[in-house]
């Protein structure tokens, strides 16, 4: 959870500047440097999750979440490689597309063997995002604000 708590406060801190999130996640404290708002949130959140909910339950809650999001990366990459060949890529990876299929093979393959509540637990919490996305992120969006004013 340490480790999920550490990359949850740069995504929202990205996703934050990016309008899909309030502004108050993109605020960044003075003395550190580090978003230090949603390092308390996420970490009360986290503080609590880890007091009431039974470890091994949460353990495949972060592995579920982990997993698709390793899964979504490794299509990405294949998908990107595929539809737009020159774009800068500031970081590599190797033996494309070799690399990519078997990361999909291999989180879909643990994806599978994780116990239906697992996965109840999280359409759950991903039919919470959507929520959070369609009802603030959409509007927000500085994709959007963006897009609308190059066409212009």
């Amino acid at each position: 959870m340490l480790v999920c708590l550490y990359g949850q406060t740069r995504i929202s801190f990205s996703m934050s500047r990016d309008g899909l999130l309030p502004h108050v996640f993109s605020d960044i404290s003075a003395k550190t440097g580090a978003p230090l708002k949603s390092t308390v949130l996420f970490g009360s959140i986290a503080a609590i999750m880890g007091g009431l909910i039974p470890l091994a339950d949460l353990a495949e809650l972060v592995n579920i979440g982990t997993l698709t999001a390793f899964t979504l990366v490794s299509f990405s990459i294949l998908r990107l490689r595929k539809t737009q060949p020159d774009l800068r890529r500031p970081f590599k990876t190797p033996w494309v597309p070799f690399v990519p299929i078997m990361s999909i093979i291999c989180c879909v393959f643990l994806l599978i063997n994780l116990k239906p509540v697992t996965w109840i637990r999280f359409v759950v919490w991903l039919a919470i995002g959507m929520v959070v996305y369609f009802g603030y992120s959409v509007k927000h969006s500085q994709l959007k604000t963006n897009t609308a004013t190059d066409e212009k």
